[in-house]
């Protein structure tokens, strides 16, 4: 897990101290002993043993809790075997709270992994693909709990493996047809071998605004098309629920699909596979990674800390500090499917009425009644909890659901990250029993989620397992205050308030979102907006939002289907306003009565962007924001470019030849401007010609370059690719986000040294440098650089370096040492990992292409 910066742990102690003056003290430690009295000298070895002690000192009214209770864990990873449950009996009091808090400096992990050892290279697997033979390891999964070990997620050293898969995310085949009736589908004929025996296939597929994870029960190849049938329940839900359903459309195309979880689609580094009958896993490594060092973990809990109390009996004033959540898994979908209605929420039982129209709404036609996802931290029926400061991480599922019943909660200075579903979720949506559509009031308002704060949490990197989840996602609560939280890197919408599509007033009222920064978001699925509501919520408010870089969706079923705010069905007694984003793309779909819309778009004032997103104390968390995927267009950037096929990211074309001649730049100047839209320019060095472009098949236009240069020249060409940086800095590391209007872009080359130990070290470097060396970052940020590119062609470098069109880089860059030291030893030591590329003189390294 990474440290968390000094000055956050320096303010959540500082807190700590003021709260619990004279409290009894817990100590816990991963070292320790839960026969012990839990002093620091001799401390606990489990938080469950922590909480006995503490709920025996209440029992038995020791006087020594009159300050409260003070659990205290020390550093280090504490692997649990069950969730903490946190009962009625460990609640505390306003005068004498109980606080579970890391000791300061200190990093405490509850994991629900369990790592994977005993790595060994295997020279071949029946059904591996010959791309993959002598490149694949394997390990022995052990038993766990006396029982087979199963598992859908993997994490290497932290970053989450992709469970092998055919096609891949970013170019991913499209379904030929659904049958409905008798509950198949026919896809393309994948070209791979014996996959009508590999028993455990799922499929993946895109609908609308959800994702749906199917079991395959049998595959029948017939010449180029494959008939897929679907295990129970989830065959029957999946082709009788009418929303969100397969899409089939001759403009668009039909809905996109991937089928995982067998050896002959494990194709390439960064993949793995689980033989659950012998309890092998299989993995290909990344270039970057050595199975003999690396931590290799697989989720066994599914939930880290259940916090459960009654109606009458709530736990009160329970607070965690400073505690990381990590690695949780998610079985449902491997035991039943998984078919969401919306937001991650799957449906038990849905149908479409033959006869429309229920007592609440005359021409529904929806019937649906649905289940909910685990969760990494549960809580039901609460008073006065909360959590600080604390990590969420590396999780499957949900990260932090309160349920039903909690008043008064705190969500305050979070990291939510590398989360598979929804980063944060509050309130009913629909018990199992009650009907997705219709309006709820219980008779005890008790149930309700009321008062619940959630304020200057990151959450980034969300959603990223089931695609139609949502950043921060509520459903039927009151009082609600979402405020100056970052959201990025979601695959739906940003945050969602409301459940039920209904204009009956409801439980819901009084729901607060306000100053919260929204961006690059609807990254996988569309009808999605940064703020996106439903039902009835009178005395409510959507204001002074700054909302921004709406991702250009791949296999969206309606691609201008995008919104930046978006009031749904039934949405009504809402005033929104001032609210900053770049166009007035908003959508009003069968709203009820009296919504207010006020002064929303690019006029409003510009203290609104300033002001919204995170605040101090806790803005240092910005440094753990994902990093912008550059190969995916944002939605309002230049209009020539909007018109781009999705699958165009940014990439790099080099050909070397034999020599410079003019005869060759004219040669791929014309080829260029036919094939790669937005194609500004060729850049030269000796006989190194460069383009860099915005490209739909960059692999495609290189081939062509090579025929048409070797047919025209007689000459032997080298032509060379790089996509997918390694390393990107964006405009969003920085305190001013502001993005120039029109880049220039400068593009330098360089090798990476011989040696692969350095190489590996030289890519670490980079993958943790916002984490490690956050100057180098904010060196960028003074200097007004835009963005920042880092590519990899085997040794060879290729930095594109984007500034201010109109400004020039070598007056910029001094900017970037400017009273900081560290950025200087960085480029000190970076030296010792870089040299020219054949050609350069001697000591040059860094070389321009013009």
């Amino acid at each position: 897990m990474k440290k968390c910066g000094l000055s956050l742990l320096a303010i959540v102690c500082l807190c700590a101290s003021v709260i619990t003056a004279g409290a009894a003290d817990i100590y816990v430690s991963v070292n320790g002993n839960d026969a012990h009295p839990g002093t620091r000298q001799q401390p606990r070895a489990t938080l469950q043993a922590a909480l006995r002690q503490a709920r025996e000192m209440r029992r038995l009214h020791d006087p020594a809790v009159k300050g409260g209770i003070h659990i205290w864990m020390m550093g280090g990873t504490y692997n649990l075997y069950e969730p903490v449950f946190i009962r009625p009996e460990d609640a505390g009091t306003a005068d004498s709270p109980t606080t579970i808090e890391a000791i300061p400096g200190e990093q405490p992990v509850l994991s629900g992994g369990v790592r994977i050892t005993g790595w060994k290279k295997v020279a071949t697997v029946p059904g591996l693909p010959a791309a993959a033979k002598g490149k694949i390891w394997v390990a022995d999964v052990p038993a766990v709990g006396g029982n087979p070990f199963l598992f859908r997620q993997l994490w290497v050293n932290g970053r989450k493996a992709v469970r092998a898969r055919y096609s891949n995310e970013d170019s991913l085949c499209r379904i030929l047809s659904w049958n409905k009736q008798t509950e198949q589908c026919w896809i393309p004929t994948p070209p791979v071998p014996a996959l009508e025996k590999v028993q455990g296939l799922e499929m993946l597929i895109h609908q609308w605004w959800a994702v749906a994870m199917l079991r395959v029960k049998q595959l029948e190849v017939h010449g180029d098309s494959t008939l897929l049938s679907f295990e129970q329940p989830e065959s029957k839900i999946q082709s009788e629920h009418p929303w969100p359903a397969p899409w089939q459309s001759a403009s668009t195309g039909n809905s996109a699909f991937y089928l995982t979880n067998a050896i002959q689609l494990l194709d390439k580094p960064g993949e793995w596979y689980l033989d659950t009958k012998t309890q092998q896993l299989y993995y290909w490594p990344t270039e970057a990674e050595r199975l003999s060092d690396a931590e290799v973990i697989a989720p066994w809990q599914e939930t880290l800390v259940k916090v459960a109390g009654t109606i009458d009996n709530p736990v009160q004033y329970v607070q965690f500090k400073g505690i990381n959540f990590a690695y949780t898994g998610w079985l449902r979908p491997s035991q039943k499917g998984h078919v969401p209605l919306q937001a991650g929420l799957y449906m038990l039982d849905a149908y479409k009425l033959k006869i429309p129209g229920t007592p609440d709404k005359k021409g529904l036609e929806n019937q649906a009644w649905v289940g909910r996802p685990t969760a990494a931290v549960e809580l039901s029926y609460t008073q006065h909890t909360g959590f600080e400061g604390c990590r969420f991480e590396h999780l499957a599922s949900t990260g932090l659901d309160y349920h039903r019943g909690a008043l008064n909660d705190n969500i305050t200075g979070n990291l939510f990250k590398d989360i598979g579903g929804t980063g944060i979720q509050v309130g009913v949506y629909s018990d199992e029993a009650f009907e997705a559509h219709l309006p709820y009031n219980p008779t005890d308002t008790r149930e309700v989620c009321t008062n619940t704060h959630i304020a200057n949490n990151l959450v980034t990197d969300v959603t990223n397992e089931d695609w139609g989840t949502v950043g921060i996602s509520a459903g039927f609560v009151k009082g609600i205050n979402i405020e100056h939280n970052d959201v990025s890197e979601v695959s739906y919408s940003g945050i969602c308030v409301g459940w039920g599509w209904t204009k009956t007033i409801n439980v819901m009222r009084n729901n607060r979102v306000f100053g919260n920064r929204i961006h690059h978001y609807g990254k996988r699925m569309y009808d999605v907006a940064a703020v996106y509501t439903l039902s009835a919520q009178p005395g409510s408010v959507i204001s002074e939002n700054y909302i921004d870089s709406i991702y250009k969706a791949p296999y969206a079923h309606i691609p201008v289907h995008w919104f930046y705010l978006y009031t749904d069905e039934g949405t009504a007694y809402y005033t929104v306003n001032n609210n900053w984003c770049p166009a007035q793309k908003f959508l009003q779909n069968a709203n009820g009565p009296n919504n207010s819309w006020v002064n929303n778009g690019p006029q409003v004032n510009d203290s609104i962007r300033r002001k919204a997103g995170i605040q101090a104390p806790w803005q240092q968390l910005l440094q753990e924001r994902a990093p912008v995927d550059t190969r995916v267009l944002i939605n309002n950037g230049r209009p020539e470019l909007q018109q781009r096929a999705i699958s165009a990211k940014p990439a790099i074309i080099e050909v070397i030849v034999p020599k410079a001649d003019k005869r060759y730049a004219d040669k791929i100047h014309e080829l260029l401007n036919r094939q790669v839209v937005g194609y500004d320019g060729l850049q030269q060095w000796k006989n190194h010609y460069v383009i860099y472009a915005v490209m739909d098949y960059p692999e495609k236009t290189a081939e062509r370059l090579q025929h048409l240069l070797m047919n025209e020249t007689g000459k032997e060409v080298q032509v060379k690719v790089y996509k997918n940086p390694f390393y990107v800095f964006d405009r969003g590391k920085c305190d001013s986000t502001h993005v120039a209007e029109e880049w220039e872009h400068t593009l330098l080359t360089a090798n990476l040294a011989s040696d692969t130990a350095l190489q590996r070290e030289y890519l670490q470097y980079h993958a943790t440098q916002f984490a490690q060396w956050p100057e180098v970052s904010n060196g960028f940020c003074k200097a007004d650089f835009q963005q920042l590119l880092l590519f990899r062609n085997g040794r060879q470098l290729m930095l594109v370096i984007s500034i201010p069109k109109g400004k020039k880089l070598d007056e910029l860059n001094p900017k970037t040492t400017e009273n900081n030291p560290r950025v200087d030893e960085w480029n000190r030591l970076m030296k010792e990992y870089q040299e020219g590329i054949p050609g350069t003189a001697a000591g040059e390294v860094w070389v321009e292409l013009k």
